[in-house]
């Protein structure tokens, strides 16, 4: 069985991702926070060593093969083919540990799942891969945010999973007071 991980909008976004649409909200710590500026401002959640662990989401792959696991996910969340490789991430039993994702092999075995295949971008800030903001400079570019790209953002911090209970998601809460809000929409 192949198992993909799940800790922002592929939860409740998956578009056409073939899984089998049920999200389990037991998988595996990984070092999650909002450091990555997207194309369309939002401040995304993406794996990083320098993060506290939080609980991962996980459904099953309604295909065949590792492979097509990846390319399924790579197509859903816009990757280029060039950039596959360190965009998606992927574990087979057997394999080394993935850094960010903590104590994988017992979890993927206690449920008999072989592979698990992830989203892999790195932060990203002010145009500089690999670099995410910190806390404060988190809260203030999404303070200084206006109209559709603020609607986005605040629609995808409120919308992560609850459990993927961050140290940015307090802070944005406290300052902005974007708290959870499962199915929250500002069309306005």
């Amino acid at each position: 069985m192949i198992a993909f991980l799940g800790w922002g909008s592929l939860v409740w976004d998956p578009g056409a991702l073939p899984i089998n649409h049920q999200w389990h909200a037991d998988g595996p710590y990984v070092r999650a926070e909002f450091l990555r500026k997207s194309n369309n401002g939002r401040l995304t959640l993406v794996l990083a060593l320098a993060a506290d662990p939080v609980r991962s989401l996980w459904t099953t792959f309604d295909g065949s093969g590792l492979s097509q696991a990846c390319e399924a996910l790579r197509t859903r969340e816009g990757i280029p083919v060039k950039n596959l490789d360190r965009s998606i991430g992927s574990w087979s039993r057997g394999d080394p540990n993935p850094e960010c994702i903590l104590d994988i092999e017992p979890w993927a075995a206690s449920r008999g799942i072989e592979s698990v295949v992830w989203t892999s971008l790195p932060p990203k800030f002010n145009e500089q891969d690999g670099v995410g903001p910190s806390a404060d400079e988190a809260v203030e570019y999404l303070s200084g945010l206006k109209g559709p790209t603020r609607v986005l953002a605040e629609q995808y911090i409120r919308q992560a999973p609850q459990q993927v209970d961050t140290t940015y998601r307090r802070k944005f809460e406290a300052a902005l007071g974007w708290s959870y809000a499962p199915n929250y929409r500002n069309d306005g």
